[in-house]
């Protein structure tokens, strides 16, 4: 499958005159809870030649490639990752530091290292706090429901811990993040869950786990209380940034 993947990696570096920079697995595959039919959640960053940055046009920053079959591949051009690597998005730190890799040019290293300097515990746990609270209304709220959605909540409720806790990007894998993070009182439940999860199709249907439904409910509440404690730091100038992109951009023309 990997070679599937990076024969697809090629021909778009072809097709729209670009160079992938690095090129991860982002999903369930990712965070170490795949189903037997999950998809493979393809994600790149890329540079396009420095004369396309110099355009009056705006020209479009992802790149999307049509869904086929299990393979949803798209990505972010190396612009667009900068600026939201100065806005501290966590989903990109999830790209740097992803488990699995398909792919990994040079620079990818030194996006990383640079993009260290710009992580706000702050704003990570407001991305997870609301992607916690999303999930768990949006999936969470019938007596019957999917075995994958619990995981999509317990994994951001965790990921706020991990930041409380140690106050660096949290870990894209499930196992690290529960751990380290998950109470003993849910341990037993979440195994059985979990190995439920990973053995069943994507839409497998159990009944409401109250045990999980109550711990969910509760650390969503209290996450929520403790965030106003946590201070704002005023964010790095784009020094670093403008110099990386620049030396990347001329670096692809050699």
């Amino acid at each position: 499958m990997n070679e599937i993947i990076l024969e697809k990696l090629r021909q778009t570096e072809q097709s729209e005159n670009v160079k992938i920079l690095l090129a991860v697995e982002s999903g369930s595959r990712a965070w170490g809870f795949a189903s037997p039919d999950s998809d493979y959640d393809v994600r790149f960053i890329y540079a396009r030649p420095v004369s396309d940055y110099l355009r009056l046009e705006k020209i479009r920053d992802v790149i999307e490639l049509p869904i086929e079959g299990e393979f949803d591949i798209n990505g972010w051009d190396l612009q667009k990752t900068l600026r939201l690597i100065y806005k501290s998005n966590p989903t990109v730190f999830e790209w740097l530091n992803a488990p699995i890799v398909y792919l990994k040019n040079d620079f990818a290293a030194e996006i990383n290292t640079v993009a260290k300097d710009y992580f706000s515990v702050k704003k990570a746990l407001y991305h997870y706090l609301n992607m916690a609270v999303h999930n768990y209304k949006a999936y969470l709220k019938e007596d019957y429901v999917k075995a994958k959605n619990y995981f999509y909540v317990l994994r951001s409720i965790l990921a706020c811990k991990w930041l409380f806790d140690k106050g660096t990007p949290p870990p894209v894998r499930f196992s690290e993040l529960a751990e380290s993070e998950l109470d003993d009182t849910v341990k037993a439940e979440v195994r059985e869950l979990l190995d439920l999860k990973m053995n069943c199709p994507e839409i497998y249907v159990i009944p409401k786990i109250r045990i999980l439904h109550e711990y969910l409910e509760i650390n969503i509440e209290s996450i929520r209380k403790q965030i106003d404690d946590i201070p704002n730091v005023k964010s790095k100038d784009w020094n670093n940034l403008n110099e990386l992109f620049q030396k990347i951009v001329y670096c692809q023309q050699e």
